[in-house]
């Protein structure tokens, strides 16, 4: 694995997370109570052993730098020559644009990472939640001597129009590629899926190939594809399909758990499920592959006479006399007397107030940071830094399923209603 670089896309603008990507970039968005979006990429690698890591970003990309720098410092005891470094897109005399697309990105920086002496790339997503072992990946991208091999998940055909779809031979090269196909072209791209090893009731619930977005390409494979067509800035649509007629694309099945959390919607589902008794379909308790974040150095999380059923619950926080089913909550969150926080994400906050704070705000009629007494929260996200405040009922009253109502401090997407990051929701509100 010495012999290999890892590049983690960053994404674009994160427009389907929106207002979650607001303020921060994609793979910065907290994920499980105390994580972020870009731990998951990054700790895959670090347990395969992968220690040389570039970030491709470009939006909104401050809380993001400030995360890694503060938690990834492979080379601080010098025995490593390993790093997780940020790379933002900038302007220069040959480059006056952008980042255009995922490939144009990797384009963008193939002059830095032509200097290491290599074999591979290994190319991730930074919003994908999953564990990994990339050096099977790459050891069977070795053993058949491909060019490019991309990582593949089986899909039934209601979700395969969100990814690119890939057929394959009984000996795993892919024949044909199409980018998030549309109606008779989605028909095109069904394939027996038997030839992966399902089963046959299995190949019928799941008959597409899905794409996951990771590749490993071979060095100068990736140097000539890239170089060969400056105008083809993606690699979904533009560089794999124009590959396959002159180089050896490989296909690895990929059988555990996967999940691209891209969508309002996928990323609420992702978290709730992280929730799920005896066996969430990805755990953080895995002491062979953890899953690393900063270390923050919080005080252990205080109940007070609250009960709390299937959730997960971050360090450093406070929950009084309330109630909270089927929910994750992050760091630093302050949940007051008589509260229901029922299959919600709430992932709390940046800082403390102090009880001196807290008090003034209530007497001078402010919001204190938190949720206030005798407040409901039901299938929401709650971003960082809300003030919620008393006898507030979020709850979809009207069942409304697309709202855009930002000066208020709040969207719907799919029926979901998420606070935005440092907004204050007033005592007696009604969502």
């Amino acid at each position: 694995m010495k012999r290999v670089l890892a590049i983690i896309l960053g994404g674009g603008a994160g427009k389907r997370l929106y207002p979650l990507t607001k303020l921060r970039a994609k793979p910065a968005v907290p994920l499980g109570a105390k994580y972020r979006l870009i731990d998951i990429p990054i700790s895959n690698c670090i347990n395969s052993e992968i220690q040389r890591i570039y970030v491709l970003t470009q939006f909104n990309s401050a809380s993001l730098n400030r995360h890694i720098a503060r938690t990834y410092h492979l080379a601080g005891a010098g025995f490593t020559q390993g790093f997780v470094e940020v790379l933002a897109a900038q302007q220069t005399p040959d480059s006056p644009s952008w980042f255009e697309g995922t490939a144009d990105a990797v384009r963008k920086y193939l002059w830095l990472f032509a200097e290491w002496d290599v074999d591979q790339y290994l190319i991730l997503s930074g919003d994908h939640l999953y564990r990994m072992n990339y050096a099977d990946f790459i050891e069977r991208h070795r053993e058949t001597k491909a060019d490019v091999t991309l990582s593949v998940v089986p899909m039934t055909e209601s979700r395969a129009h969100d990814f690119g779809l890939v057929k394959i031979d009984r000996g795993g090269r892919v024949l044909s590629f199409s980018e998030k196909p549309k109606g008779d072209a989605l028909k095109d791209m069904r394939v027996n899926t038997t030839v992966l090893g399902l089963p046959g009731e299995k190949a019928k619930e799941f008959p597409c190939i899905a794409s996951m977005g990771i590749y490993v390409f071979e060095k100068q494979v990736l140097h000539d594809l890239l170089n060969a067509a400056p105008d083809r800035t993606d690699f979904g649509k533009e560089i794999l399909p124009a590959s396959l007629s002159s180089h050896n694309v490989q296909a690895y099945l990929f059988k555990d758990y996967w999940e691209d959390i891209g969508t309002i919607e996928a990323f609420y589902h992702a978290n709730l499920a992280l929730t799920a008794q005896p066996d969430p379909p990805f755990s953080f308790y895995d002491e062979k592959a953890p899953i690393y974040t900063r270390s923050r150095y919080l005080p252990p999380t205080k109940l007070l006479d609250s009960k709390v059923v299937e959730s997960m619950v971050g360090e450093g926080c406070i929950l009084k006399e309330c109630t909270v089913k089927r929910s994750v909550i992050g760091i630093r969150s302050r949940i007051e007397t008589g509260c229901l926080i029922d299959n919600a994400l709430l992932m709390g906050s940046d800082y403390y107030e102090s009880p001196a704070e807290r008090m003034k705000a209530l007497e001078t009629g402010k919001v204190p940071l938190g949720v206030g007494a005798n407040t409901t929260i039901q299938k929401a996200i709650v971003d960082k830094n809300a003030r919620i405040g008393r006898n507030v009922q979020i709850v979809n009253r009207d069942h409304v399923q697309e709202a855009s109502r930002e000066d208020l401090g709040f969207v719907i997407q799919n029926g979901i209603v998420v606070i935005i990051k440092n907004a204050t929701i007033p005592d007696g509100t009604v969502i």
